[in-house]
């Protein structure tokens, strides 16, 4: 009658947050980093069941890398450590 309930069959931008630290470094699997949530502290970023988790090097905490993105720059709230 009026379409309040009509689909919307338009196709909307899937837009994906970038897997990179707030300086904008790119990450992968086996990178060691600072996280600045959840409390975990020093993490490396690993391939876990479901996809790429970051785990805690002091406690082992687990949190998927989806949880780390910042709303206002689509970075991860970490910061890549460099290791010499």
């Amino acid at each position: 009658m009026f379409n309040f309930f009509k689909k919307n069959k338009k196709e909307k931008n899937q837009h994906q947050p970038r897997l990179a630290d707030l300086d904008g470094n790119s990450l992968s699997a086996g990178d060691t980093v600072m996280s600045f949530r959840y409390d975990l502290g020093k993490c490396k970023l690993i391939q876990g069941e479901k996809g790429l988790v970051y785990q805690s090097v002091e406690t082992g905490k687990q949190v998927s890398w989806a949880l780390m993105v910042d709303a206002s720059t689509d970075l991860q709230k970490v910061k890549k450590i460099t290791e010499t």
